[in-house]
């Protein structure tokens, strides 16, 4: 397959509602915040519900996709009253392997973007995401062992059984630098009646790029999740 990079760059259409914080909530969110986190979602939501907590059980992201959306339109909130809008994920493509999902702070800031290497992710998921403004990917996300999601999802679809394959099989994606340098790791962990996930910091980053690679897992999961 080619390596021409498939993303196209949308411009950015960013709805403040509700009103954005005055501060850089960004940073806010960040401070003090304890590793490893915990991202769950329920799985028999009808609408993607996902929330982010830290070690010391502090919320510290929740997010509630909008149903019946042919172009992605998340939000993302501080905490599950949904009463402070933290940041938003949009693309302008309808659904498909190969959009870029753009991700802004509540006054519009770009934080970054991820997208999924189309034919690259049929059988290892394969995602890159970008820093503000660049067109060069700075970290990959590959799924490291991409055999557990494929039993996970063939024992789910077995009655009763279905019920225990998150504690059989945990698929596991890591984040890497473009040097190889391993930045974060997401790690899905045993658990009935919802999906639950564990995400490692494994190195030094920048504010933005921290909150960069969160965003990028919080969306690979809902996008995974579709594709079972």
């Amino acid at each position: 397959m080619s390596d021409v990079n498939p993303y196209t760059t949308p411009q950015s259409q960013v709805v403040a509602t509700p009103p954005p914080l005055s501060n850089d909530q960004v940073t806010k969110a960040l401070t003090g915040l304890q590793y490893p986190l915990q991202l769950s979602f329920k799985v028999l939501a009808l609408a993607s519900q996902a929330t982010v907590t830290d070690a010391a059980g502090r919320t510290v992201l929740y997010t509630k996709q909008k149903l019946f959306k042919f172009r992605e339109h998340v939000e993302i909130f501080t905490d599950n009253t949904q009463s402070s809008l933290l940041a938003e994920i949009k693309t302008r493509k309808v659904i498909d392997w190969s959009a870029r999902y753009m991700f802004t702070d509540a006054q519009g800031g770009a934080i970054g973007s991820v997208g999924r290497r189309g034919w690259r992710s049929i059988w290892r998921a394969h995602y890159e995401s970008f820093n503000p403004g660049d067109e060069v990917p700075d970290f990959s996300i590959r799924e490291e062992n991409p055999g557990a999601k494929v039993m996970d999802s063939l024992l789910g679809e077995v009655p009763l059984l279905g019920l225990l394959s998150g504690y059989f099989f945990h698929p596991k994606y890591l984040a890497s630098r473009s040097s190889g340098e391993g930045a974060m790791r997401l790690t899905k962990e045993p658990a009935f009646f919802e999906g639950k996930f564990k995400i490692e910091k494994l190195t030094d980053l920048s504010t933005r790029e921290e909150m960069n690679l969160i965003l990028s897992f919080m969306m690979l999961v809902l996008l995974e999740r579709r594709r079972g």
